[in-house]
């Protein structure tokens, strides 16, 4: 029976057409401990389980998959918004795996994106955003027609705004580094160095402490709860000095203030968090233009030896493309017959052409 802390989730069955092939499912999921309950439904074409452990769907739909038959599912790749680092990455990976229906995530950090298999008849892309966005991050969700555009501009909006973030926060924090450094005793000191630094912290840094919330309800830490914590306790602690300074005279100790402290630590990790953001956006300017070597479309060979243009997505292992003499090769492959000069020069760096005849590997791009 399925309880509410345990909901059922059904499994979208292919390929199960009788009873026999319901059995077989049946035994399969018999074997899972993870399951607390299952049920196989011919006629729905649909199996219904309730796990009992959090890995109890992937290994359904595995032991199904294993058996012969499918599941339905859908796998999808999404750009992510905010991860800053590895721990970041494997927030955003738990957090969509816990999720009830779906199958696996995985992150790529390097690329900030993460591919997510689910069932599309438990779970809405609306819920992978809500998940992502309850522990500080984003999810960006588009059509494939509007997906290159629009993350491109979201990309340079997101890198602008971090820029002017970064420029005010140095600007803010010199004076602040200055004053605390060389010119601690001139009047109102501290009273000056309090209103600079608080933009800083609580402005420009604004989303460290929220982020740092965010992980902390849900029991979990970054590189944003140190930050916060470092910044914030520094900030308290000097506005406390500040507005109470006697309350460490009467203890015959002299209150510090450490605004450039809390100052600079913000402002150093924006200028990190900027360049950091720059190279993500060289490199993948870099990946696109590789990407646009390979030709939208190609020459299929048919059985019967005619030939027709395909797109490039169309195309399986195991047949025959036509390349002529200038175009780019689609695909990695091997050459069945002819010959003819390929620039190669994306891969070994030699502007001569190669000569390629039969036999000859070739690759995408060149």
């Amino acid at each position: 029976m399925a309880t509410e802390s345990n909901p059922p989730v059904y499994l979208p069955l292919e390929g199960v057409e009788s009873e026999h092939c319901a059995l077989i499912v049946d035994r399969g999921l018999h074997t899972l401990p993870s399951l607390e309950s299952y049920r196989v439904e011919l006629n729905n074409r649909r199996a219904m389980i309730s796990p009992a452990k959090p890995q109890a769907l992937a290994e359904a739909v595995k032991t199904i998959r294993d058996l012969g038959y499918g599941v339905t599912t859908l796998k999808r790749t999404f750009p992510v918004l905010e991860m800053s680092c590895a721990a970041c990455a494997v927030s955003v990976e738990s957090i969509l795996a816990g999720l009830p229906g779906v199958v696996s995530a995985s992150v790529n950090f390097a690329a900030a994106t993460v591919t997510v298999e689910y069932l599309p008849n438990h779970v809405k892309t609306e819920d992978l955003k809500k998940a992502v966005q309850s522990i500080g991050y984003d999810l960006h969700i588009a059509t494939d027609a509007q997906q290159d555009v629009s993350l491109e501009s979201l990309q340079q909006e997101r890198f602008q705004a971090l820029r002017r973030k970064t420029i005010w926060a140095g600007v803010l924090t010199l004076p602040v580094v200055v004053i605390g450094m060389f010119f601690m005793d001139i009047p109102y000191a501290n009273e000056i160095m309090w209103a600079l630094s608080t933009p800083v912290v609580l402005w420009m840094g604004r989303d460290f402490f929220r982020n740092a919330w965010k992980q902390a309800r849900h029991r979990s830490a970054n590189m944003d709860t140190l930050v916060a914590l470092s910044t914030g306790v520094a900030y308290i602690f000097s506005v406390f000095n500040t507005l109470f300074p006697d309350y460490w005279h009467e203890r015959g100790l002299h209150g510090h203030v450490y605004f450039e402290a809390a100052s600079v630590v913000i402002a150093f990790i924006l200028l990190g968090k900027w360049l950091e953001e720059r190279a993500k956006g060289n490199t993948s300017s870099a990946i696109k233009k590789l990407m646009g070597l390979q030709p939208r479309a190609v020459t299929l060979v048919l059985d019967d030896g005619n030939t027709r243009v395909v797109p490039v997505e169309q195309v399986a292992k195991g047949q025959i493309l036509l390349v002529k003499p200038g175009e780019k090769i689609a695909v990695d492959g091997i050459v069945v017959s002819g010959q003819s000069y390929v620039d190669e020069s994306m891969l070994s760096g030699e502007p001569v052409p190669v000569l390629i005849s039969a036999e000859n590997e070739v690759f995408a791009g060149t």
